[in-house]
């Protein structure tokens, strides 16, 4: 059972990792569930993604309670970190958010997504090195399988992106944080 909730600002790429998630999953023959939440504004404004991923019939898309939490901004940090079930996951972007004091009730992994993006010339992927870093921390998927998914989820308009992409993912399995 897997309840993710992705947030940040729009522009980020929420939504596409949510789908990329949803993707994968449903292609395993899960049950599936994408709901995104954003603001008028979009580019800039709040943005999230509430994400299921089940064996059996979902209820309800919202995730309200999540086990896994993709924090990718202060704000977003500060509104649903505190709703992460107790022994859930926060994966947070440590380039743009300042977790100190956070719960000791859940297991943390900070990764510096946006930086490791500008570093390597994949400015605006810090999305897709956040799905390699929770693909390899939670094994939600295979890592070969994931990418796959990912590769096959790309339009053929971005077909371009392609390598950017699987450069992406592969810095985020690889982290060691």
């Amino acid at each position: 059972m897997s309840n993710i909730l992705l947030a940040g600002f729009g522009g980020q790429g929420i939504l596409f990792a949510g789908k990329q998630l949803v993707l994968a999953g449903m292609k395993q023959g899960k049950e599936v569930s994408w709901l995104p939440s954003y603001g008028p504004e979009m580019r800039g404004g709040t943005c999230n993604c509430s994400v299921i991923i089940e064996d059996e019939p979902i209820g309800s898309p919202l995730v309200i309670k999540p086990d896994i939490l993709l924090a990718f901004n202060g704000p977003s940090y500060e509104k649903f970190a505190p709703n992460i079930v107790t022994g859930g996951k926060l994966f947070v972007d440590s380039s743009l958010v300042n977790f100190e004091g956070a719960r000791d009730d859940i297991e943390i992994y900070p990764i510096p997504a946006t930086t490791l993006a500008n570093d390597n010339g994949l400015t605006g992927l810090a999305n897709v090195i956040m799905l390699g870093y929770i693909v390899k921390k939670t094994g939600i998927f295979d890592a070969e399988y994931f990418e796959n998914s990912l590769i096959s989820g790309i339009p053929a308009s971005k077909a371009h992106m392609i390598d950017f992409n699987k450069k992406a993912l592969k810095l985020g399995f690889e982290y060691e944080g």
